[in-house]
């Protein structure tokens, strides 16, 4: 593992009806969502980092705080910008901008930890028996 401060990660999406809050049950207006802005930050900060994981390994996001301080309306693009800002052993904290066309929409911390993804999904199936 080889993952270090400075790591930037980037992704975007447009926002289409499937991302509002509306369709996804976190309002009732027709705007990109902030589980969506969530999603989007996730995905800019694992694909980032994951190049300088080993073979097996993976990361989960555990915790996300964010300000979502301007909507965006169906059909603009939005962006997040991630960046590690701190390693601590299997512990990975970024800093994260998000954007669309009028400028930034959000900001706030990601953390993630480092797993093996096979012993992951292990742990997570024995949840299944506990019945």
């Amino acid at each position: 593992m080889a993952v270090t401060a400075g790591i930037k990660g980037r992704a975007s999406c447009v926002v289409t009806a499937d991302k509002t809050a509306k369709a996804v049950g976190s309002g009732a207006l027709e705007v990109f969502a902030t589980p969506m802005l969530a999603a989007l930050v996730e995905e800019a900060a694992w694909t980032s980092i994951q190049p300088y994981l080993g073979e097996g390994e993976g990361s989960v996001g555990t915790r996300f705080e964010t300000t979502h301080s301007t909507p965006t309306p169906v059909g603009m693009t939005v962006t997040a910008e991630t960046e590690v800002t701190e390693v601590d052993g299997r512990r990975f904290v970024f800093s994260f901008t998000v954007s669309d066309e009028a400028g930034v929409i959000g900001r706030g911390t990601h953390e993630r930890f480092l797993v093996q993804n096979e012993k992951f999904m292990q742990r997570c199936q024995r949840k299944l028996g506990t019945k």
